[in-house]
C-alpha cells in the first residue's frame, strides 16, 4: 500500500500558568513512555502564545504531520487552540484524568479545561478530533491516540489527493455524476481527461520493456489456467499506462486515485476489459473506480487509508433469491431475507479478497451488447470473476448531492460464506436491518448504486473521519427500535 500516508505523530502538552507546569510535563512523559509506537515528544510545554509558536516550529522540524494536544491540567484556552490553527495536519485533543495521589497541589482540572478548549475551537471555527470520552490516564490516552492514527491517515491522504478521471459518466449512469464542488471543499484536487487522452498514452506504451515483468506478475497472481495468456501483454501495457500517468500528473499532490470510463467504447478500442488491472491497482492502495464515479474513488481511498488494506467498489446490486436464502442462510445465520443482498461488479475486486476459484473471465453483459451473437468472447475479456470471500465488511459512501452538500452513510455487516451461483465479482452481503436502511437512507436520500466496501468493521473510524471533514449528515443502519424520520410508524 504505497499510495497512503505514513502518520508521524507529535505530542504537545499545554499548561495553564496558575497550575503547576510539572503536572502537564510529567503526565505527557507518562503517555510517551506508555505508547508502543513512535511518537515525537515536544519538549516545550505551552503556557502562552509564544510557547505555541515555538512548539509548532519544533514539531514541524521533527517532520510531524499529525498532532496530539494534551491538557495535562486545565490548559490555556487561546494558546492551545492556536496550535490547531497553526499546525498543518490533523489535530487531536485529549485531557488528563486525576489520580496522581495529591488532590491539593496535584489536581489539574483538565476535565473542566476540555470544555473551554472545545468552546474556543468552535469560536475560531477550527477542526479537531476529540474522542468520545477524551479524559483518561496515560494508558487510556494511548488507546485514544491509537484510534486517532487511522483517522489522521485518512485526513492527510484526502488533503494530498488528486483524483484523475478519463471520460464523462456513461449515458444512463447519471447516478455517478455529482458536482465536484464538494471535492474542492474537502481539499481534493481533480484532473479531468478524455478517453482519447488515455488511448493515446496507452498506444505510446506499446513495446514498453517493463511489460514482460508485469505479465509474469499477473500470471503468478492468478495461477495457471485462471487467465488468458494472449491478453496479458495488453493488460500489462494498460497497467503501466495508468501508473505512469499517475506519476506524471500528480503535480504537487502525493497520492492519486482514478475514476475511469470503462464502457461501452473502452473494450472495443483497447481490446480488453480493464477490470483485472483496476483490481491490481486497488490492491496497492490506488483505487480505480468504474463508470467515472469520482466520489466512489474518493470513498475507496478513504477506506484504504483507514484500514491500510485493499478495498473495492460494488453495485448494491440484487436481492438474494429466497431459495438461496432458505438453502444457505436460514438457520445458519441470524439474518432475515431483507437483511441480505448481493454486491456485484464486473471484476474490480482485488484477488486477495476473493475465493480461491476466482479467475480472469469475460464480461457477460458487455459480450451480449458489443460482440456478435454466438461468437466467442474477445475484447470483452479481462474481468476478475468469482465469489467474494467471507469477511467482516463496512459498506459506506461519501457523496455530494445535487445541491452541492456532502453527506455520507456507513453500515457494518459481513460477506456470508454462501455461494452466489452467479457471474462477476459478487458476494452475498448481510447488514442488520438492511431493508429499512435501503429504503430510508439509500433510496430516501437518493444515493447512487455504487458503495465502497472495506473488509473490516471500521464504522467507528469512518464516522470520525467524516465528522472531522465537516459532513453534517452521516447516516447508518438504525436498529428497529430507532425509526427513521421517514419511516411509516403504522407499518
Amino acid at each position: 500500500m504505497n499510495n497512503i500516508p505514513e502518520v508521524k505523530l507529535g505530542i504537545i502538552a499545554v499548561s495553564r500558568d496558575c497550575f503547576p507546569i510539572a503536572l502537564s510535563t510529567q503526565r505527557r512523559k507518562n503517555i510517551v513512555a506508555a505508547y508502543p509506537g513512535e511518537i515525537y515528544e515536544c519538549g516545550i510545554t505551552v503556557e502562552n502564545e509564544l510557547d505555541a509558536a515555538k512548539a509548532i516550529a519544533d514539531v514541524r522540524a521533527a517532520g510531524c504531520n499529525a498532532l496530539v494536544v494534551f491538557l495535562g491540567n486545565f490548559g490555556p484556552e487561546t494558546p492551545e487552540t492556536l496550535l490547531a490553527k497553526k499546525f498543518h495536519g490533523p489535530v487531536m485533543y485529549v485531557a488528563a484524568a486525576e489520580g496522581d495521589g495529591d488532590m491539593i497541589n496535584g489536581r489539574g482540572d483538565a476535565y473542566c479545561g476540555m470544555l473551554n478548549c472545545s468552546y474556543n475551537l468552535g469560536m475560531r471555527k477550527l477542526k479537531a478530533y476529540i474522542p468520545e470520552y477524551p479524559v483518561g490516564t496515560a494508558e487510556d490516552i494511548v488507546k485514544m491516540i491509537q484510534e486517532f492514527v487511522p483517522i489522521a491517515r485518512a485526513i492527510i491522504g484526502i488533503k494530498n489527493l488528486k483524483i484523475i478521471t478519463f471520460g464523462p459518466r456513461p449515458q444512463d449512469f447519471f447516478a455517478c455524476n455529482a458536482p465536484i464542488k464538494g471535492l474542492y471543499e474537502l481539499g481534493v484536487e481533480v484532473e479531468e481527461n478524455s478517453e482519447l487522452d488515455l488511448l493515446v498514452s496507452y498506444k505510446e506504451h506499446a513495446g514498453d520493456p517493463r511489460i514482460p515483468e508485469v505479465c509474469a506478475d499477473m500470471a503468478a497472481e492468478m495461477g495457471e489456467g485462471r487467465y488468458y495468456p494472449d491478453m496479458l501483454e495488453r493488460m500489462a501495457q494498460f497497467e503501466l499506462t495508468l501508473l505512469d500517468w499517475a506519476e506524471n500528473h500528480k503535480g504537487d499532490r502525493k497520492y492519486v486515485a482514478f475514476a475511469d470510463k470503462c464502457w461501452p467504447a473502452f473494450p472495443s478500442q483497447f481490446g480488453f476489459e480493464p477490470c483485472f488491472v483496476n483490481s491490481r491497482l486497488a490492491s496497492r492502495g490506488i483505487p480505480v473506480s468504474c463508470e467515472v464515479d469520482i466520489y466512489g474513488a474518493l470513498s475507496e481511498y478513504i477506506g484504504a487509508c483507514v484500514t491500510g488494506d485493499a478495498v473495492t467498489l460494488l453495485d448494491i446490486n440484487n436481492s438474494v433469491p429466497k431459495y438461496i436464502y432458505d438453502e444457505g442462510i436460514a438457520g445458519k445465520y441470524d439474518y432475515k431475507l431483507t437483511d441480505t443482498f448481493m454486491g456485484f461488479h464486473c471484476g474490480n475486486t482485488p484477488s486477495c479478497k476473493m475465493c480461491a476459484d476466482r479467475a480472469v473471465k469475460y464480461q457477460l453483459i458487455q459480450h451480449r451488447l458489443l460482440e456478435p451473437v454466438g461468437s466467442d468472447p474477445d475484447f470483452t475479456r479481462g474481468t476478475l470473476e468469482g465469489d467474494i470471500a467471507a469477511s467482516d465488511i463496512t459498506f459506506y459512501r461519501l457523496q455530494c448531492d445535487s445541491e452541492g452538500v456532502v453527506r455520507a452513510y456507513i453500515a457494518e455487516g459481513e460477506v456470508l460464506d454462501v455461494a452466489t451461483r452467479s457471474f462477476g465479482g459478487i458476494g452475498v452481503f448481510a447488514i442488520p436491518e438492511m431493508g429499512r436502511f435501503y429504503r430510508h437512507v439509500l433510496i430516501q436520500k437518493r444515493y447512487p448504486h455504487h458503495g465502497a466496501v472495506a473488509f473490516a468493521h471500521c464504522g467507528k473510524t469512518l464516522f470520525e473521519v467524516f465528522k472531522y471533514l465537516g459532513v453534517g449528515d452521516i447516516a447508518y443502519n438504525q436498529p428497529k427500535n430507532l425509526p427513521y424520520s421517514t419511516e411509516n410508524p403504522f407499518c
